[in-house]
């Protein structure tokens, strides 16, 4: 049986314009990865603009 193969995600995403709310974030991510028939295994954190985890603002 083939192993299946996926894709490891490190990194922040900032919006353009205010701020970007940790669960507006992620329902945007899991209806995306959803939408394609794909899973995601992980987990989030809200960050500021330093890359450090603070309190989620949503």
């Amino acid at each position: 049986m083939k192993k299946p193969l996926g894709v490891r995600i490190q990194g922040c995403v900032y919006a353009d314009d205010g701020d970007l709310g940790h669960d507006k974030f992620l329902d945007a991510f899991i209806e995306f990865i959803e939408s394609k028939g794909w899973q995601f295994g992980g987990g989030t954190v809200q960050i500021d603009e330093e890359g450090e985890k603070i309190d989620d603002i949503d």
